[in-house]
């Protein structure tokens, strides 16, 4: 037999084969069925509707994974993004889209858009639906492209329809009714399954912090405060609460804190958070608000936010834009946040 490859190019082509398959198998094969096999997906992770599968495929076709990742990464400054870093758990049940579509790379590679692992949890499907509609009608200064295809413009709402909410200065005529299609309706669902599972403290991984993070930058943990430092804890309240509030609150209720007409309710002169008493705003926080037929439904932020952060989110909106209301402290947050616990 010839084993020279310049004069037998049939040898020369099954030997290239027989390299790619070796290497395929070794690098990417085997590699991928073991993170596979021993990353089962965890136990009270929530697999995707069939509305929130087709969300998946509007999600990869327009080009979403291009801007957002959804990857946690173990670093400091990702812990803005979900409660814990992720895990190959968090990806164990990412399935192909059909027999001649791979499994999307949700995972990304850029990060020009926030990350979506855990964005379930911090917006609501009225923001979604305006935010696709016009990114600019909830954040001034986003760059993310608008995609008016996904809805349709109309003069009167019909029986069914899901109706947008979007602010009159982003529609064409003030009297336009915009209606989502059933791709932005999938997609918002499938935006809305993105939650990061809960997974036992045992094993959750901790994010790391590099040696530039002196510790006077890092707010103190208020398990640490004690009576006699009260000074103190009101001192790190009033530094956390404009950031607290600019990550989790702003995009809703807007850097004025006049929300938006119609879609999401101001909080500047609002007579809940001018009340005396604190214990209806915590709660809200807590465990979310419904006011049908008004606004957009607020997502219950307890699992995502600490007692520190509620409570400098709090003494904000209550002591900013003109508003003059008591502040609370990070013990009344936790008695209220027990007491809704203990009642449900």
């Amino acid at each position: 037999m010839n084993f020279n490859f310049h004069t037998n190019h049939r040898l020369l082509l099954i030997s290239i084969f027989v390299g790619f398959l070796t290497l395929s198998l070794i690098i990417a094969v085997f590699p991928a069925k073991y993170v596979q096999d021993n990353n089962p997906p965890l136990r009270n992770k929530e697999f995707l509707s069939p509305e929130a599968s087709q969300g998946l495929k509007v999600f990869v076709a327009e080009g979403c994974v291009a801007c957002h990742t959804q990857q946690v990464r173990n670093i400091a400054t990702d812990q803005v993004w979900g409660k814990r870093p992720s895990i190959p758990a968090d990806f164990a049940d990412n399935k192909r889209l059909g027999t001649w579509r791979s499994t999307p790379s949700l995972l990304g590679t850029e990060r020009t858009g926030p990350d979506l692992t855990n964005v379930g949890s911090r917006q609501g499907e009225v923001w979604h639906y305006i935010h696709l509609y016009n990114p600019r009608a909830v954040v001034p200064e986003s760059i993310m492209p608008s995609y008016p295809w996904l809805f349709k413009t109309k003069a009167t709402a019909g029986p069914g329809d899901q109706v947008v909410n979007v602010p009159d200065g982003f529609k064409d005529k003030p009297e336009d009714v915009i209606v989502a299609t059933q791709r932005a309706e999938h997609l918002v669902v499938y935006l809305n399954s993105l939650k990061q599972a809960e997974i036992p403290k045992i094993s959750t991984p901790e994010f790391i912090e590099y040696d530039w993070m002196k510790k006077e930058d890092t707010p103190r943990p208020m398990s640490a405060v004690t009576e006699s430092e009260v000074n103190q804890e009101e001192i790190l309240l009033n530094s956390l609460g404009p950031k607290a509030y600019e990550r989790q609150c702003q995009a809703c209720h807007q850097a004025n804190g006049e929300g938006i007409p119609g879609a999401f309710p101001p909080l500047k002169g609002s007579l809940i958070v001018l009340d005396k008493s604190p214990d209806q705003m915590i709660n809200i926080i807590l465990n979310g608000f419904d006011r049908p037929n008004e606004y957009g439904a607020m997502p219950a932020l307890g699992p995502v936010l600490s007692n520190e952060q509620i409570a400098a989110i709090i003494n904000f909106e209550r002591n900013h834009w003109g508003n003059k209301a008591p502040k609370t402290t990070v013990a009344h947050v936790k008695e209220i946040r027990d007491k809704t616990a203990t009642n449900q």
